[in-house]
């Protein structure tokens, strides 16, 4: 069984993976609009390497910010059955986000069956994350060593919202990739508040 600590830490980790495959695979595609693109455009089915992107950018992140929402839960199981909900939620949201990598988005196609899953996949994490976001601050300070981390991970969440009004004009690639920085923002800091709290547990104990 993997320690909240080690959670904690591939949390961390996550933003600095996803930032690097997509600099990467971004690179690689010198027609590539960082403002005019959406990111699921890295691994659409007309895209060279869809699935190393799919995989690498979609399914494995996914996974960590699953992982991250079982560390919590197991963490913060001494405050009752409130904790459950965003907990799960969390977990819920990265497993959307593996399930968007498995089907590719059909952008010639937007009806296509693959564009529809892979919609509901990224739709769904954005909006069950929502549910972790906006239910995990109350959580976090009712808990002496978590009370620091409310504020800031609400702040990430109301951003990541605020973004959204940025995806219209003629940079609406803009308003994606900050709502992904807002998104992977809060994981790395949740992710730091986990080890934090088990990196004091371990010295204590010690």
């Amino acid at each position: 069984m993997l320690t909240g600590r080690k959670i904690g830490l591939i949390a961390m980790i996550t933003p600095v993976w996803f930032l690097t495959v997509y600099l990467v695979m971004s690179s690689r595609r010198p027609e590539y609009s960082h403002l005019t693109k959406a990111i699921s455009e890295l691994g659409s089915l007309d895209a060279p390497n869809l699935w190393v992107w799919n995989i690498l950018g979609y399914i494995l992140p996914g996974l960590a910010v699953a992982l991250l929402g079982i560390g919590l839960k197991r963490e913060l199981s001494g405050l009752g059955k409130r904790s459950v909900v965003p907990t799960m939620a969390l977990t819920a949201s990265g497993l959307f986000m593996a399930f968007s990598g498995i089907f590719p988005g059909d952008f010639v196609n937007r009806s296509s069956l693959t564009m529809i899953l892979h919609t509901i996949g990224s739709l769904g994490s954005f909006v069950i994350f929502l549910i972790a976001g906006f239910g995990l601050p109350p959580v976090f300070r009712s808990w002496p060593s978590w009370h620091w981390v409310a504020w800031p991970s609400l702040v990430l969440v109301i951003a990541s919202i605020v973004t959204g009004f940025l995806r219209t004009g003629q940079a609406p690639g803009l308003g994606q990739r900050l709502g992904f920085a807002c998104f992977f923002l809060w994981i790395g800091l949740v992710g730091f508040a986990l080890y934090r709290a088990n990196n004091r547990t371990d010295a204590t104990s010690s």
